[in-house]
């Protein structure tokens, strides 16, 4: 597929004067967008070619969680992810890898997490497609507003239905006709009943450049809601409404093309699913108590799933409902698997690499799936992802699966960032902390 900006326009976009900026970014192991703004001709010049080298403490605190020479990093920018940029004046960015100095590439970048996914899935003879679906709650104040508020009792919107959302689709009809003309494949946007909420959808797509879209949506999400006097958050929880989701959706097709998925010669006994779909949805099931670090990283992704019946924290897989942690949807060529477990907080690179790495496990060891749950999955006794993020680190260290799929050095990545986030959580004194304790006598 070309790509959202191809290169020659690009030159002619700089040449009459419309750009003279580039946002050359990756994504670090948080999910956050890191680089540098760079001049157009900086960029066409020398940069495009070279990379861009990264200053000591630039990477940081990204780094350390990667464990790369802080200083020695290359960022080489791929040009079929070069795009407008729209919601900033005279821009348009660029996603790339990290390289170390010497040119081998720093396997525990986020991307390369979930190219090295890819790679492993064509080997085995399928090409993953996917989509992320994400929820993002909407406030009537601006960011510096809210901030002036801690972040506390912000107004929102209103009312449930398609006109209740009204109050916010001058934003939202911003928000899709910009992710769309930045080369995003979006498809609609509906209101989800919770006031404020939001929940934006987009086509499948490659898996990389599913991630390159998602960083990319999130990215032009926060500027708009600041153009028009508003913010937005993609925290997982953000108070005790429910929390903001976002279902990761996979189907795979043969090298040839043909979709592997569906099994029309069988239909009658198979319900047109194929074996490859039997295991793949089994093997995404069965890894999914040890992977769900990949899916919740945060402290406040575990808020979402505290007493909250419609939370899909349980280990089983359905065709309707919310509370299985997969759900299987459509026929034919659109049938595909949707895991529900991740928050909007999600890194989508490790993600997509966690749930396809799990898929595939399942189809190279030809796990059965088992039948889907009959009933309800807030049920007493069923197995569920952990609870909390402390929980979550200590079952992906104990896992034999994930050093398996992913190798030593990325486990260790994410431990690390892991450890970062419960390392920061547990040393702040929190607001709760002081409204409980200040006046204790």
């Amino acid at each position: 597929m070309a790509a959202p900006l191809e290169l020659e326009e690009f030159e002619r976009l700089v040449g009459s004067g419309h750009v003279d900026t580039v946002l050359v970014v990756w994504t670090d192991p948080a999910g956050r967008l890191q680089g540098e703004r760079v001049h157009a001709r900086h960029f066409s010049g020398s940069v495009l070619a070279g990379g861009l080298n990264l200053e000591p403490g630039r990477a940081d605190p990204s780094a350390a969680a990667l464990a790369a020479p802080s200083g020695a990093l290359v960022l080489r920018p791929d040009p079929a992810t070069l795009r407008p940029a729209p919601w900033l004046a005279g821009s348009v960015m660029v996603q790339g890898d990290l390289f170390r100095a010497d040119g081998l590439p720093v396997r525990t970048s986020p991307r390369q997490v979930l190219s090295a996914q890819v790679k492993e899935a064509a080997d085995l003879g399928v090409v993953p497609t996917g989509a992320v679906s994400s929820q993002f709650t909407v406030f009537g104040a601006t960011y510096a507003e809210a901030a002036g508020q801690f972040w506390s009792a912000l107004p929102g919107g209103s009312g449930n239905g398609l006109g209740g959302t009204n109050v916010d689709e001058d934003l939202l009809r911003d928000l899709r006709q910009t992710a769309y003309n930045s080369g995003l494949t979006v498809r609609s946007s509906h209101g989800t009943g919770v006031p404020g909420q939001h929940d934006i959808a987009f086509q499948h797509d490659d898996l990389v450049r599913t991630a390159d879209n998602h960083v990319a949506f999130r990215a032009l999400a926060t500027e708009l809601a600041r153009r028009h006097d508003k913010s937005l958050t993609f925290m997982a929880r953000y108070d005790d409404r429910p929390g903001n989701g976002a279902r990761l959706s996979m189907s795979l097709r043969g090298l040839d093309g043909a979709f592997v998925f569906a099994d029309t010669a069988n239909q009658d006994y198979s319900d047109g699913r194929s074996a490859v779909f039997r295991s793949f949805v089994a093997g995404v099931l069965a890894t999914l108590r040890d992977f769900t670090l990949l899916y919740a990283p945060t402290v406040n992704s575990y808020k979402r799933f505290r007493h909250d019946p419609a939370a899909p924290t349980a280990i089983t897989w359905g065709e309707g409902g919310t509370a299985s942690a997969l759900r299987v949807a459509g026929r034919g060529e659109t049938l595909r698997v949707q895991n529900r477990v991740p928050g909007a907080d999600v890194n989508p690179y490790l993600a997509l690499a966690g749930m396809l790495a799990g898929g595939l496990y399942g189809i190279r060891a030809g796990l059965p799936l088992e039948q889907p749950l009959i009933g309800d999955s807030r049920a007493p006794g069923l197995a569920r992802v952990p609870a909390t993020l402390a929980a979550a680190r200590e079952t992906f260290a104990g896992s034999d699966l994930a050093r398996n799929a992913f190798g030593e050095d990325v486990v260790a990545m994410c431990l690390r960032a892991a450890d970062a986030e419960l390392d920061a959580f547990g040393t702040t004194v929190t607001d709760w902390e002081r409204r409980r304790g200040f006046e204790m006598q």
